[in-house]
């Protein structure tokens, strides 16, 4: 059955042009120039802003491209298509800088995700990225609630509109090779890692808690890693090489911490590991040398990235961690991908999402679900990071996220000053 929709065609239905004619054509529209559709979005989201609940957006960020291909936004709206038939509503949108932005109902998570990654491997085959996208995440493409993003690509598109791009992006740092990369593995065998190991304080907000630190993050500074021994080159803007590095770099972590964890006391610690890490030898051996005072009391922080492709190996990960006493955390959440992920499902422990300023101007009817999905979760406890201020704290406080981790928690304890106190009082200003 025809699929088509419209009138039927007047006159000839085929029509052949002659190379001239065709000729004629390009060069017409060449002289029009590309057609965009930043004004049609704007329209349609300014319209559309009392209907966006359940509205969701992929941002395909094909302008930090290395390498440009002028015909990527009809590759990106080819691959798409194959999710318009599964949708209750699809509809792309070729950006001026370059990008797509594609708005949807309807599908589910995982389906727009396997399209996703098919673009990204399409491209990142062949180039590079120059650097971060404007969410900080070091991927081709980002899946978003509409709701709590209005703002955001409001901005966005007004600023293209105006001329001002909205993303500085300027690649200062050529992408570290191969080669190098070889390099740097080897030196990394013969070099100690305990002065860029740093730790990070998990808080907790409880009043009924014993102890005001759940546990404490260790991690190691990339950027003073990349500074030290590969000062030319960006770590991380091959997002394979990054991955296959941090694998490596995981290695090394593990040995470190092989050589003892006196310095921290007993204290609860979590590391930030690959899920292959975990399956590794050089966890096994970790595993056999792990003081018995830290026996149930580390937890593995794994990202969400990691844990959507690689799903399956995340159960066996969550089997194994359960039998040796680990608990898992998975980390980079943002509101979207706590509304979408069944963390009690996952078997996850905790769940740290990044806050974002963005949080504050959230859609009151999806902010309500968001909380309401927090407060549903009874195992899985929530973890709001990168606090950098007092009004992150409060903003954990109202959500019901019991722990908090980020620069104002440090400085709060810093001063010697407990975090309950400190909330508490900011709450009685802003009150």
């Amino acid at each position: 059955m025809s699929s088509f929709r419209g009138r039927p065609p007047v006159g000839r239905d085929r029509v052949r042009l002659s190379t001239s004619e065709k000729q004629q054509a390009v060069a017409a529209q060449q002289e029009k120039g590309p057609v965009f559709d930043n004004d049609k979005l704007l329209n349609l989201l300014r319209s559309a802003k009392s209907e966006l609940q359940g509205m969701r957006l992929i941002h395909m960020h094909l302008s930090l491209l290395k390498d440009k291909d002028p015909t990527a936004q009809m590759v990106v709206r080819t691959i798409i298509q194959e999710l318009g038939t599964k949708a209750s509503y699809l509809q792309s949108f070729n950006i001026s800088n370059g990008d797509v932005i594609v708005l949807y109902k309807g599908l589910k998570l995982t389906g727009v995700t396997d399209v996703c990654q098919k673009v990204e491997q399409v491209f990142l085959s062949k180039t590079t990225l120059t650097g971060p996208n404007p969410y900080k995440e070091y991927s081709l493409y980002s899946i978003m609630e509409l709701a709590l993003n209005f703002i955001n690509v409001i901005r966005f598109v007004e600023e293209l509109a105006s001329g001002e791009s909205g993303i500085a992006v300027t690649e200062t740092k050529p992408p570290i090779t191969l080669e190098e990369l070889g390099k740097l593995e080897r030196s990394m065998q013969m070099f100690d890692l305990s002065p860029f190991l740093f730790n990070q304080a998990i808080a907790n907000l409880d009043p009924a808690a014993e102890d005001e630190m759940a546990y404490f993050e260790l991690y190691i500074s990339i950027k003073l890693l990349q500074e030290r021994l590969c000062p030319d080159y960006d770590l991380t803007a091959n997002k394979w090489l990054f991955n296959y590095f941090t694998a490596n770099l995981d290695q090394s972590v593990l040995r470190a911490l092989n050589h003892g964890l006196s310095f921290m006391r007993g204290r609860r610690i979590g590391i930030n590991i690959n899920l292959s890490t975990v399956i590794s030898t050089g966890f096994i051996k970790f595993d056999e040398r792990l003081p018995i005072d830290f026996r149930g009391q580390v937890v593995l922080e794994i990202s969400k990235g990691d844990l959507i492709e690689n799903l399956q190996l995340f159960q066996e990960v969550v089997d194994f961690a359960q039998d040796r006493r680990y608990q898992i955390a998975v980390d980079g959440l943002n509101p979207f991908w706590v509304t979408n992920f069944d963390l009690e499902y996952l078997n996850a422990d905790y769940a740290k999402i990044f806050w974002s300023n963005d949080m504050l101007e959230m859609d009151p009817a999806f902010e309500k679900y968001f909380f309401e999905r927090i407060s549903e979760q009874d195992r899985c406890k929530f973890i709001l990071a990168r606090c950098d201020t007092v009004s992150s704290l409060v903003y954990a406080h109202k959500a019901g996220i019991k722990l908090v981790q980020g620069r104002a928690v440090d400085n709060i304890l810093r001063k010697g000053v407990s975090i309950r106190d400190a909330i508490s009082a900011a709450k009685g200003m802003t009150d």
